[in-house]
């Protein structure tokens, strides 16, 4: 199982999001809980396109960390 990061944005609109290891894989939704749902079905989707053309699927290498400022 491959786990790939994904980077959520809250929007004027709801939130976006997308994945640094998948170029041109993207998602919006009204909730958080929308976006990651489809997020993970266009991951879906994106993959199966990229096998589906003979490519090869990037391998998941991005991670995240957060930084604590001292107010």
């Amino acid at each position: 199982m491959k786990r790939y990061l994904i980077l959520l944005e809250e929007t004027g609109t709801g939130y976006s999001a997308y994945s640094p290891d998948l170029p041109g894989c993207i998602a919006t939704g009204a909730t958080e809980i929308e976006v990651k749902q489809k997020m993970r079905e266009a991951i879906e989707s994106h993959v199966a396109g990229l096998q589906e053309q003979g490519e090869s699927i990037p391998e998941p290498l991005s991670s995240s960390s957060c930084v604590e400022l001292r107010s």
